[in-house]
């Protein structure tokens, strides 16, 4: 499998050298990448919908509410308002944190068996 990569990198090598991907579409721009190939074929169009949608798991809609009130407290005079604000953000991050710990205890498990074929 090594050789077949040197003569792949090879062979990009001699097209860029050849200026054979200078005209492409898209060319300097950022990609757009759609890659589902890790979700369940059962799952995609479910998935695409939430996305779309505008769902976020609960980990990052946490994380966007948090970078949303940091902004609010940036704006807010008091200092005691601001810690206090800070200590409140910082129990829910914590907690959430703790959630996570728990059921990542129990699922560890049968998600190792589960990739390891042993099912």
């Amino acid at each position: 499998m090594w050789q077949v990569g040197q003569l792949v990198e090879k062979h990009i090598s001699e097209a860029q050298e050849n200026g054979e991907f200078d005209n492409l579409p898209g060319s300097g721009k950022r990609l757009k990448l759609n890659d589902d190939s890790l979700v369940p074929e059962a799952l995609r169009v479910v998935c695409r919908f939430m996305k779309n949608a505008g769902f976020l798991p609960p980990e990052l809609d946490l994380r966007r509410e948090a970078f949303a009130l940091h902004e609010l407290m940036a704006h807010i005079a008091s200092q005691d308002e601001q810690d206090a604000g800070y200590s409140l953000l910082n129990i829910r991050l914590q907690q959430a944190r703790q959630s996570k710990d728990f059921l990542q205890g129990r699922y560890a498990p049968l998600l190792y068996q589960h990739l390891s074929g042993d099912d």
